[in-house]
């Protein structure tokens, strides 16, 4: 018997969506206003779906405890309150998209959580859209 455990946490963050190999018409016709030079923000809300068996000696499948220190650890510390693609190893190179960025989270997540557990990641950008990944 498996069951799903959610966790939800929330970060801001500042980002441009660019394609450093295209001209400045290219990505201001593919990425409209989020290609700002000046950058622009969301109010991101994440969540992180863990499945599993229930532990027969704790009731849990796991710890809600670990669950929010390693999302603390792994995104909200070093993706709150910064611009991603200047204050972020992860987006150096990487395209900040919703969709990028919930496959990073979803990676440094899975490096945390127990293997036998299935991850799910959510990533609210704005409260109409969203991305969600699993590996």
């Amino acid at each position: 018997m498996k069951i799903s455990v959610y966790r939800t946490a929330h970060f801001n963050a500042a980002h441009r969506l660019h394609n450093p190999n295209w001209s400045a018409d290219k990505n201001k016709s593919v990425f409209g206003l989020c290609n700002n030079p000046n950058y622009h923000g969301h109010n991101y809300e994440l969540e992180v779906k863990v499945t599993g068996h229930i532990d027969p000696e704790t009731g849990y499948v796991m710890d809600m405890k670990i669950l929010k220190a390693v999302m603390e650890e792994e995104v909200i510390i070093p993706f709150d309150h910064k611009n991603l693609n200047l204050d972020t190893p992860e987006f150096a190179r990487l395209n900040p998209t919703a969709e990028n960025i919930a496959v990073v989270i979803w990676q440094k997540l899975r490096r945390r959580i127990n293997p036998d557990f299935d991850l799910q990641v959510r990533l609210y950008e704005t409260p109409r859209n969203y991305v969600e990944f699993a590996g």
